[in-house]
């Protein structure tokens, strides 16, 4: 193992909202970015051969999804509801998903413009077990910089 894995090895993950840490998470997916595809097709004058091109188009973002066991604060809900509430526009939020080492040092920062929570929910509840009740949100963006 390098040091740079030993980095990320037990690393942890917080949303930062406006500057601010708003909630701690230990499982996060769906960072990415993808290309639509834009084909078009050409006829060689030379021969007649015909072929198709394909050329980047519009970038798409997929969800961003954070996990973390059940917390008693209302932090998320607040925020949740700030955008339930909104009656013209979207109250959008900048913010980024920092990712901390085991001494919570930073250690990779994924910066997202336009941010908005789109789902939150709670595990079931089931008294038969011991099983941690985990907090999940789903959240969208329009940009995303791996910093």
């Amino acid at each position: 193992m390098t040091d740079h894995d030993a980095e990320f090895q037990g690393a942890y993950f917080a949303v930062e909202v406006d500057g601010l840490d708003l909630a701690f998470f230990t499982a996060c997916s769906g960072m990415s970015l993808e290309f639509e595809v834009m084909e078009y097709k050409n006829i060689m004058k030379k021969g007649g051969v015909k072929t198709t091109s394909k050329i980047p188009g519009r970038a798409k973002y997929s969800e961003v999804v954070l996990k973390r066991g059940f917390t008693p604060s209302k932090d998320l809900h607040d925020w949740f509801k700030e955008v339930t509430d909104a009656k013209d526009a979207v109250p959008y939020k900048t913010g980024a998903i920092v990712v901390y080492d085991r001494q919570s040092a930073e250690v990779a920062r994924f910066s997202l413009l336009n941010m908005w929570p789109s789902k939150m929910s709670v595990s079931d509840l089931n008294a038969g077990t011991d099983e941690v009740m985990i907090e999940e949100l789903t959240m969208q963006h329009e940009f995303i910089d791996w910093v």
